[in-house]
């Protein structure tokens, strides 16, 4: 079988449509499109305005390019510190090159996890019977016709990152998602747990929560599989999107960001480390071993456990059997052996410098490392990002240059543990805290239809702003902002509280205003060996026109950010936001020994500083709009530098309690699920424990973490006023 996919086998009907919207190329015949032809003629009487170039950037669309990058970076697996993640990075690198911008790479050794031995399997009944053991084969089938078959044999076996090395043995039972409700709701159901081999289902938390919740129950090993309700769909890859039976959602399951080895500082040559027997005992990599398995696996251990039925939530889709609690009478066996090393990984780095602000940053980031393929996660994004670097190139050889830097990113072993970026923060912490304007973060960048994005709230209308002048890939008579507000999201911008990818060093340990974009939700072949280049040709994007519009919407923010005289940031809708989750977590304690007042006002400190702000950027623009030039440039430098530090302010050196690393007091992960958003997180924590305790002292603890929240928040209404008290 072919093991390489030559360009010839991708439709041509897509890769010929240069439009930068997908529309048919006599769409383009419009005032806006003469204009750009006058401006590639030369015959424009003064320099091009950055309006013009921004509607060149969008005009130069290519789904073709957007396909060949794809179809480049996702030949083989390429799990971070192999040779093939390696090759990756060296495209990277030349296509960056390519653009005129010279790239370099930034190489730190960090710890990372392959498997050795894997095997699990299944006794109809517990010791000392005698009735044989069925041993699970643990492989992902390769579909009939893959032009990969070979390099599909080179995959990893689908494996946890991080997972205790060990073998244990026990009578299954059944925990649903793994949530610590789900535990609790087995304990009430009077289900024991302890020394059991506990089998939940992915979906709901991150993975590695699941394994340590299991364990805080006392199981012996835990194994996480793909339910076919929740995957599969109607028809399954390669005939349809769905989960083939025999998929596997490959992962980690640690649960800290960056190296194990070098908690809070960057894994720079020479530097400190932890002892592997600190990493173990840091709480942060799982305590029992666990494996992923498929649907056919998981329904199989299914059937082999007895007692009581499941809750009706609890059981799987059409055709599957009765889901049951147990604990048995099947009983698991289970082995998983792991090589932990230290890797080196290669994150590719490449700068537009600005040039009249060189000294401030807009940054694109995207990670390249996958698990297997990686066509939709993460290279549907690294493709994207590749796009907007040759169409910037394109600008700067009809003369554009960038008012401020931008700084393109290619992350490595993000799927580990967001280890590439975090390690580059923590490096450059102090340069990024005084110089950052903003992060801009892609990883899905196409899983299928739908806009989605999160930001943290200064950034909103710029989202919005950006969709309006983008076409709809599914819909040429409309642009994106008109079927993302008309979609069935209950909320249009989610936050960045979650570690679910690389904006999180950003955001949430250095306080930088972050976005994160995609097409498409969650996708059903995630992180396994059907995440392949033939999956998006055939499901996810057969046209690349997602990926097109996913590179104009990113690219469009990001030169707004870099040229605009002013940066659009609107601190009042970040106040009325604080407030309304204020009041949410105001509601959650009732009648309980806790007041918000300090923070409620605060929060009005914040909304009155953001509007004097609006105030005085306004009337520097009325001043530039009478005069024809900026009479104070560095009137405008200390207003920008207001509302790009005012992020800054929202996050304490101290951290959030026993989870020192996140520093943002506004927005985190969710205590027991890192995919999880809370807003005000420190608070959220507290509450949880106080409603367990219910004790004066936890209470008193709440009442601490709001008055912590209300100072970060006066902190930044100051930066915002600018003046000292």
């Amino acid at each position: 079988m072919e093991t390489r996919m030559d360009t010839s086998s991708v439709d041509k009907t897509p890769l010929l449509d240069r439009t930068a919207t997908g529309a048919p190329s006599a769409r383009r015949l419009s005032a806006g499109v003469l204009l750009i032809l006058l401006l590639l003629l030369g015959l424009t009487a003064s320099p091009p305005s950055k309006a013009t170039y921004h509607s060149l950037f969008l005009s130069l669309g290519d789904n073709a390019t957007a396909a060949r990058h794809l179809l480049a970076l996702t030949r083989s697996p390429h799990v971070a510190g192999t040779p093939a993640n390696a090759d990756a990075a060296s495209y990277v690198r030349s296509a960056l090159s390519a653009a005129s911008f010279p790239a370099h790479v930034a190489s730190y050794d960090v710890l990372l996890s392959y498997p050795v031995l894997r095997s699990l399997a299944l006794s109809p009944s517990p010791p000392p019977s005698s009735a044989p053991a069925t041993a699970f084969r643990l492989v992902q089938e390769i579909y009939p016709g893959v032009p990969y078959a070979d390099a599909a044999a080179e995959a990893l076996p689908a494996f946890h990152a991080y997972a205790r090395s060990g073998s244990a043995a026990g009578p299954a039972v059944y925990a649903n998602y793994g949530r610590v409700e789900d535990f609790a709701s087995l304990r009430a159901m009077g289900v024991n747990v302890t020394g059991a081999v506990v089998l939940a289902r992915y979906g709901k938390i991150y993975r590695g929560e699941i394994v340590s919740n299991a364990a805080a129950a006392g199981a012996a090993a835990t194994v996480v599989y793909t339910d076919s309700k929740d995957y599969s769909g109607d028809r399954w890859f390669p005939d349809g999107p769905g989960m083939p039976p025999s998929g596997v959602q490959a992962g980690s399951t640690y649960r800290g960001i960056g190296d194990p080895t070098t908690p809070g500082w960057p894994s720079s040559a020479g530097c400190e480390r932890l002892s592997a027997a600190e990493v173990a005992t840091s709480g942060m990599t799982p305590g029992i071993p666990s494996l992923p398995v498929s649907a056919r696996d998981g329904e199989a251990i299914q059937r082999s456990i007895g007692g009581q039925a499941a809750p009706h939530d609890w059981q799987g889709g059409e055709g599957a059997p009765v889901y049951r609690l147990g604990p048995g009478p099947g009983f698991l066996n289970l082995t998983y052996i792991g090589n932990e090393t230290l890797a080196t990984i290669e994150n590719v780095c490449a700068m537009i410098e600005g040039e009249d602000e060189p000294d401030r940053y807009v940054i694109l980031g995207n990670h390249r490392d996958a698990w297997t393929f990686g066509a939709v996660d993460p290279n549907s994004g690294t493709a994207a990002l590749l796009e907007i670097a040759q169409r910037l190139g394109k600008l700067q050889k009809r003369g554009w240059r960038p008012r401020r830097t931008i700084v393109f990113c290619n992350w490595d072993a993000e799927e580990y543990g967001l280890i590439g970026s975090t390690e580059w923060v923590e490096e450059n912490k102090e340069m990024l805290a005084s110089r950052a304007i903003a992060y801009l973060n892609v990883d899905c960048a196409v899983g299928g239809p739908g806009f989605h994005a999160s930001t943290t709230p200064q950034l909103d209308e710029i989202i919005k702003q950006a969709t309006k002048k983008v076409q709809d890939p599914d819909n040429f008579s409309q642009m994106v902002y008109d079927s993302w507000v008309n979609s069935n999201d209950s909320k249009l911008i989610g936050r960045l509280g979650g570690r679910g990818t690389d904006f999180a060093a950003f955001v949430q340990h250095i306080g930088v205003p972050s976005v994160d974009l995609s097409f498409g939700g969650g996708y059903p072949v995630y992180h396994s060996l059907y995440d392949d280049f033939v999956w998006m040709q055939k499901f996810g994007d057969p046209l690349f026109h997602r990926h097109v519009a996913a590179a104009s919407i990113w690219g469009l923010v990001a030169l707004t950010l870099a040229d605009d005289e002013f940066l659009p940031f609107n601190y009042i809708s970040y106040a009325l936001e604080l407030q309304g989750s204020t009041k949410t977590l105001e509601d959650e304690v009732l009648g309980m020994p806790v007041t918000f007042t300090p923070l409620y006002r605060s929060i009005e400190e914040l909304e009155k500083a953001a509007t004097n702000i609006d105030k005085e950027k306004k009337a520097l623009e009325l001043e530039v709009g009478l005069v024809g030039r900026r009479k104070d440039p560095l009137k405008v430098r200390e207003l920008n530098d207001r509302l790009m530090m005012a992020e800054r302010a929202f996050t304490d050196r101290e951290g959030l309690f026993h989870r020192e690393w996140y520093k943002h007091l506004i927005y985190g992960p969710s205590l027991h699920d890192d995919y999880g958003s809370n807003s005000f997180p420190g608070i959220d924590d507290a509450i949880q424990k106080a409603k367990s305790l219910n004790t004066s002292d936890s209470w008193r603890f709440v009442q601490h973490e709001v008055w912590r929240a209300a100072r970060v928040v006066t902190q930044a209404s100051r930066v915002l006023h600018g003046k000292l008290t």
